[in-house]
């Protein structure tokens, strides 16, 4: 078997794009998509259809309405492909507003379900802020699943894992890029400081018993990808996709919950004071988080602009 076969052996393997054309080609279980993945779809020649046509069918709605109209058609043509679920963003202008948050989840939802689309088979992803954590612990109680995303530290994945969410997104490239350029040094295998995040986040909710899932996010190289073998989910870019495909050799799995269990951790408790404050000490996982937020927001203004040239 070729390492990307061998890889599902011990990982449910998600795309992550927004090409769903791919998905065809690789079979993934999942797939998640960003603003940024949407924008970048959209530009394509073979998906400017489906903008036109969401376009069409809703013109002299609000561009923010047609954009959600967008993301479910995306969605909905996703589901028709994979097995399981789609992750579908909230609006990275809302990550500092629960209330917000919770309202745009519960509109998406509404699209999906008005689409046929079961609500188990969506997950809706909201930055992993405090306001945007605890958008999360009211959407899990109406069964509205959450993948929480720009997670950069374990502060950040436990109070998520607290709050119940379904599922956390570490991003281990982004926090690759950070120590690269803030040391100097590019680190690889087992000493790749977003491997070592995401070890330490998939052991800390095994030892202690979290239901939350962990999907290793935003991969810069197989490396880090194989490194994270075992980790319950990991979602993976087409054309890294294609390199595991394209490569023979042994794949060995490096995450298991019987593993984690011997994994030297104490439980730590957190409110939002120590929550901030915890998140304030850490000047990659601030930095980053606040600069995911920025791109974010800047892709969906984009997007609104293409929207609002068709309108």
């Amino acid at each position: 078997m070729n390492q990307l076969e061998q890889l599902k052996q011990y990982t449910t393997v998600v795309a992550d794009t927004g090409d769903f054309r791919s998905m065809e080609v690789f079979r993934p279980h999942d797939a998640t998509t960003n603003p940024s993945l949407i924008l970048k779809a959209v530009q394509k020649p073979e998906y400017r259809p489906l903008l036109e046509e969401t376009v069409h069918a809703h013109r002299g709605e609000p561009v923010g309405d047609i954009i959600d109209h967008l993301l479910v058609a995306f969605g909905s043509k996703i589901l028709s492909i994979i097995p399981g679920r789609v992750s579908t963003e909230t609006d990275a202008r809302l990550s500092f507003d629960t209330d917000g948050t919770v309202a745009k989840a519960r509109h998406l939802i509404a699209l999906y379900e008005a689409a046929g689309i079961a609500r188990e088979r969506v997950l809706i992803k909201i930055a992993s802020t405090w306001e945007g954590i605890r958008a999360a612990e009211v959407l899990e109680r109406e069964n509205i699943r959450c993948n929480m995303t720009l997670l950069f530290s374990l502060p950040q994945a436990i109070a998520c894992a607290e709050a119940g969410a379904q599922l956390v997104s570490p991003f281990v490239g982004r926090i690759y890029d950070w120590y690269k350029k803030s040391t100097g040094n590019e680190t690889t295998g087992a000493d790749d400081p977003g491997v070592q995040s995401v070890q330490r986040i998939y052991s800390y909710y095994k030892k202690f018993g979290y239901p939350t899932e962990v999907m290793g996010a935003s991969f810069r190289n197989t490396s880090q990808i194989l490194e994270l073998a075992g980790c319950d989910l990991l979602t993976i870019s087409p054309d890294l996709l294609q390199k595991l495909a394209d490569t023979e050799g042994p794949v060995e799995r490096k995450l298991s919950p019987e593993q984690a269990a011997g994994v030297a951790l104490e439980k730590i408790s957190l409110d939002e004071k120590s929550f901030r404050m915890a998140l304030n000490e850490d000047a990659m996982a601030t930095e980053k988080l606040a600069e995911g937020i920025r791109l974010f927001c800047a892709d969906a203004v984009k997007l609104e602009g293409l929207v609002g040239q068709l309108g």
